[in-house]
């Protein structure tokens, strides 16, 4: 029934006799993002001739707005874009970076121990600075064909007249209490008698229209140094708990780079994804690498052979993970040796189609030199995503985030901050060896966001996916990819299908689905079993014949859309 909801109040927002939902054919452009509001501005810029970087800075915008939990300017994003006029993909990085103030140790006790995790969150110390808009203005100033203000017009207006408080962003703010001693959070999203928004309020943003403003007329500039600028240090440097040591210079200072993507054969198909400093992506073509060699009918989706399967080569990928990824600018990753076919199918032997190899080890994969300790960071689940295509064929996959939810629980003149700095490895160092992950000043954390584009055996444009979900992402894009290109499923298939997921340790099932019933099997194949609630939020675009097809996550509130 909610499915039907979504799309019907999607309709409501834009013409009803040219929009297209779900699995519907469209021939001309197509977006699937996490909020109707957000699918919808984007429509309105390919509709007015768009590139899908325009559709996706204006969706971003929206998304700041009425999905504050899960991305927004305060945070960091990674474009993927295929370029058909040349036929080329590139990728942009808008990751955070650790201010100067930034120390290996930065999240160490007076003992030396690793903090807890959710303690270092709230507050400044875990603010990265934001990166979302410059990548954003980077990626329009090469591919973008609407002027850059127009972009922010319909969060601007949404901002000022009020939007409807999603089912998602309702059920966050309830399920996260403890949340409301953060001042800026209690001012924001809970009413004078304490008591939390709830679904379907009308919540206004002043604040941000007037912030969207001023960035829309001044460009990235205009938020790395003056009045926005300050703001953010001096809500960092006086946080109410954990103060950070970000400065003026630190934002002035950070630069988005554009990056090649890392690249990879699967069967007939070739797939492209974000590459360092994320892990997602070649964690994502050495999982499906390693399950080349295995026919597709043991991977049919939802079976015990591709449950089973499947969850060996990620604990491989996620110890090969462990070892060896983070910020390429800060340390050697090896990235070909990582991707190499050699020593995918060498790791693949690892394999056994009928017991769980229990805890992986790390590979030994060609052109590795630092002797890197596996580091433990628990990344949590948060972020976004959005697959765009326009009516040039460009392509967009771009996955954004503030971390977890509500990022550091603070506001800087109407957006919230990230706490993106805890993705990094507390424990600088293990057993005597330095960790990959390691936090320092201008250091990028590692990531596992993992937009993708997949190309058939025509060399054309295939698919456009990703999702949010911390560590878990690289899984569930690993998963819709093969239950697309092995199973036949359609995009909305793929997003909904019942997760999976096994990082490294117990093989998590995604409880209350059909798929938990594979429990005992796998039992008493040696996996640990548990059931938990798997938080994704896929957004896919597909070409097919005669146009595109779109899915969107119902755990999450979004819809496709296109004409």
């Amino acid at each position: 029934m909610r499915l039907r909801t979504l799309v019907c109040f999607a309709a409501l927002l834009v013409a009803p006799a040219s929009v297209q939902a779900r699995n519907a054919l469209v021939q001309h452009h197509m977006i699937a993002a996490a909020n109707p509001y957000a699918s919808r501005a984007g429509l309105e810029m390919l509709r007015k001739g768009g590139s899908s970087v325009d559709a996706a800075i204006a969706a971003q915008m929206v998304l700041t707005l009425v999905e504050p939990e899960s991305s927004g300017i305060g945070g960091g994003t990674f474009v993927l874009l295929y370029d058909p006029k040349q036929n080329k993909v590139t990728s942009f990085d808008g990751r955070e970076t650790a201010p100067a103030s930034a120390t290996p140790g930065m999240f160490l006790d007076a003992s030396g121990a690793p903090r807890p995790h959710m303690d270092a969150i709230p507050g400044g110390l875990s603010v990265g600075v934001p990166g979302d808009i410059a990548v954003l203005e980077l990626a329009h100033k090469k591919y973008g064909k609407l002027k850059w203000a127009g972009l922010f017009q319909p969060a601007i207006a949404l901002a000022e007249r009020g939007f409807r408080v999603s089912r998602k962003m309702a059920e966050e703010i309830r399920e996260e209490p403890q949340m409301a001693k953060m001042p800026d959070i209690r001012r924001y999203l809970y009413h004078a008698d304490g008591t939390p928004l709830r679904e379907g309020e009308i919540l206004k943003n002043p604040e941000l229209a007037q912030t969207l403003r001023i960035i829309a007329l001044g460009g990235a500039k205009a938020f790395y140094s003056g009045p926005i600028a300050q703001a953010i240090v001096d809500k960092v440097q006086h946080a109410p708990v954990n103060r950070g040591g970000m400065t003026l210079a630190d934002l002035a200072s950070y630069r988005a780079v554009e990056r090649p993507p890392v690249c990879g054969a699967y069967r007939t198909y070739r797939l492209c994804s974000m590459g360092p400093p994320s892990s997602g992506g070649v964690a994502v073509l050495q999982i499906l690498g390693m399950l080349e060699g295995f026919p597709s009918a043991q991977l049919a989706p939802n079976s015990l052979s591709e449950v089973h399967l499947v969850s060996q080569a990620e604990r491989l990928a996620f110890a090969d993970r462990a070892q060896y990824l983070g910020d390429p600018d800060a340390i050697h990753v090896p990235v070909a040796g990582l991707l190499h076919r050699g020593y995918l199918r060498q790791r693949s032997l690892l394999i056994d189609s009928r017991r769980d190899m229990g805890s992986a080890a790390p590979g030994t994969p060609p052109h590795a030199q630092t002797p890197y300790a596996p580091q433990r960071t628990p990344q949590l689940p948060g972020t976004s995503h959005l697959s765009v295509v326009d009516d040039a064929g460009e392509v967009v996959s771009m996955t954004t985030t503030i971390e977890y939810t509500f990022g550091s629980e603070m506001m800087a003149k109407g957006f919230f901050l990230n706490n993106q700095l805890t993705d990094f490895s507390f424990e600088p160092t293990r057993d005597g060896k330095p960790v990959a992950n390691a936090p320092a000043q201008g250091k990028r954390p590692m990531s596992a966001m993992s937009p993708t584009i997949v190309f058939g055996p025509d060399g054309k444009f295939k698919i456009a996916a990703g999702s949010p979900g911390g560590p878990m992402i690289i899984t569930y894009v690993a998963e819709a990819l093969i239950g697309m290109l092995d199973g036949n499923l359609t995009p909305q298939q793929a997003a909904a299908q019942p997760h999976f997921a096994n990082p490294n340790g117990p093989t998590i099932l995604e409880k209350d689905t059909a798929i938990d019933s594979l429990a005992p099997q796998l039992t008493a194949m040696g996996h640990n079993v548990v059931l938990h609630d798997l938080g994704s939020g896929l957004h896919i675009v597909e070409r097919v014949p005669g146009g595109y097809i779109g899915g969107a996550d119902p755990r999450r509130d979004g819809i496709a859309l296109g004409d």
